[in-house]
């Protein structure tokens, strides 16, 4: 449960490069504090899900919430309703 929870949390993350010392900065919308930044885009995608650990340990530790809608909108479950066609006249 954990362990898909970071997954889905990381699946958010955004990255740029910084433009003046060409570092990478990443950061996780919706997790207030927990961001990264390292030499290579590698090296700050390892040291953003380090910080997000420590992040959810220190938040449940707390008591505090966590996010919860960490799912992007192609991986939610959408809501299908099926039913009866509506009936189309002979006309």
């Amino acid at each position: 449960m954990l362990t898909t929870y970071i997954r889905t949390a990381m699946r958010r993350a955004k990255y740029e490069m910084l433009p003046d010392d060409g570092t990478f900065y990443g950061e996780i919308p919706g997790f207030q504090g927990v961001y990264a930044n390292a030499d290579t885009l590698d090296v700050c995608r390892d040291e953003l899900e380090e910080i997000l650990e420590g992040w959810i340990l220190f938040r449940v530790s707390r008591n505090l919430p966590l996010p919860v809608d960490t799912q992007s909108p192609s991986r939610r479950h959408r809501r299908r309703v099926v039913g009866p066609r509506p009936a189309t006249s002979g006309h």
